[in-house]
């Protein structure tokens, strides 16, 4: 993760975007009042779905159950 100043911010605006539009690593940028994080619309919709999908009871176990379970253990839905 990148940490950089507000006024670094808004000097390099376009190049922090396309940084996290490429590394997908979120950047820090500080400010006086506190500091807020930039991060890609995809990583962001990202982790949206992981927090919805681990709000579900018993979601999270069915997936790692799903992620452990051999390919050909799996049934094919025709």
């Amino acid at each position: 993760m990148s940490i950089i100043n507000a006024t670094t911010a808004r000097t390099n605006f376009f190049k922090i975007i396309d940084e996290a539009l490429n590394t997908h690593k979120p950047i820090t940028v500080t400010a006086k009042n506190g500091n807020v994080v930039i991060l890609s619309e995809t990583d962001y919709a990202a982790m949206q779905e992981t927090m919805y999908l681990n709000s579900i009871p018993g979601m999270r176990e069915k997936i790692i159950k799903g992620l452990n379970t051999p390919f050909d253990e799996c049934i094919e839905d025709n």
